[in-house]
């Protein structure tokens, strides 16, 4: 029987050699550098990984701001525009028929109702009135789909503001072979860090809230979503590429506001407007992501490191990875867009852009970019 002190002792040499390895310096920096050299000194400060626990705080922080925003601006905005707060009716208590609801079936056939009917004792028109009101519940309200459009709304429009506030003097804004000038010992500035810290913490607090927030289909691809958006701002932190991370969110973020606009104004049914908000968000999509991203972002990921560095590190490879897989998944999302704008113009206006009410939980799912992870 092997003893607890000797089990104990084996788990944390497993643990302290994975972490070894992680940190290994061939990974994540080029050759004959250390993370000695990432000490800050002479005027330079570099990021640190144990800055990044920071970003659990700042996201119950955007909860806060998000709760209070939601509550006092979003919900009088709704009212503004004409969205009425919908009360559903609740069925009536019966452990039997909640049971079911969970654990077997939301849509029990006719011979099952009838069963449990005599199992609870009450009519099969009570029973299907039951399931068809405990649905309902499940159904989030076009109020509070509002609210969570209004919500990421708000945080893609200021953050690209900052953004650009924050990049627009930046000489690697207009010359991108200057994100490679100095590395990897290029000083973290202020606003960097803040950039940074608020986007990775606002990712957290959409992993946090998922379980509450409207249920969609795609729920596991929103969390492999986050997750990977997480773990790829945190990689481009730890390898201190900055200047290239706070270009590739500004790019995704100028485009995002506009789709989270245009969902407002769908739900407000002002359909012209929201058509008018999609054609833009589409535009701005297909310059961002279909343009800049592959021609501008890429070529400075996969082409340029090459100039500084005859031996690219193992972080090259799997950053450019994950780049290169993100711009697969905006390919296929813009195909999607073109195929919505492309129905539209040959339809002459015949058609909407947006959903109407009773199709947003239903079968237009598919052919909103919304719910394909955008």
């Amino acid at each position: 029987m092997v003893s607890l002190p000797a089990t104990s002792e084996s788990m944390a040499y497993i643990l302290k050699t994975l972490n070894s390895w992680f940190w290994w310096e061939n990974i994540w920096m080029p050759i004959n550098c250390t993370w000695a050299d990432f000490v800050d000194h002479d005027g330079l400060v570099f990021p640190k990984p144990h800055q990044l626990y920071a970003t659990i705080p700042y996201a119950f922080v955007l909860l806060i701001i998000r709760f209070f925003s939601e509550r006092y601006v979003a919900i009088p905005l709704a009212k503004a525009l004409g969205i009425k707060n919908v009360r559903r009716v609740k069925p009536q208590p019966n452990p039997v028929l909640e049971s079911y609801f969970r654990e077997c079936s939301r849509h029990p056939s006719q011979s099952e109702i009838q069963g449990l009917a005599k199992k609870c004792n009450c009519t099969v028109h009570l029973v299907e009135k039951w399931f068809r009101r405990r649905r309902n519940l499940e159904i989030p309200t076009v109020l509070r789909k509002f609210q969570e459009a209004f919500w990421r709304f708000s945080f893609y429009l200021t953050s690209s503001i900052v953004g650009f506030l924050f990049l627009y003097d930046k000489p690697w804004f207009y010359d991108i072979w200057q994100t490679w000038v100095g590395y990897p010992f290029q000083t973290l500035l202020p606003s960097q860090y803040w950039y940074y810290m608020a986007e990775i913490g606002f990712y957290w607090s959409l992993l946090f809230t998922l379980g509450i927030d409207n249920k969609r289909k795609d729920f596991m691809a929103h969390v492999v979503h986050h997750l990977a958006a997480i773990g790829l701002m945190s990689g481009s932190w730890c390898g201190n590429y900055v200047r290239l991370g706070t270009l590739v969110i500004f790019v995704h973020d100028t485009a995002d506001f506009w789709l989270e606009a245009a969902k407002m104004f769908n739900y407000a049914r002002w359909e012209k407007t929201c058509n008018m908000l999609f054609i833009i968000f589409s535009i701005a999509f297909f310059i961002t992501r279909i343009i800049l991203f592959p021609f501008w972002i890429l070529r400075a990921t996969l082409y340029q490191p090459t100039y500084y560095s005859t031996t690219p590190v193992i972080a090259y490879f799997l950053f450019n990875g994950m780049l290169l897989i993100l711009q697969g998944l905006h390919l296929y999302w813009g195909y999607l867009i073109f195929k919505i704008l492309k129905r539209f113009v040959f339809l002459k206006g015949e058609t909407s852009l947006c959903l109407p009410a009773e199709e947003k939980e239903g079968s237009g799912r598919a052919l909103h970019p919304h719910w394909l992870g955008f």
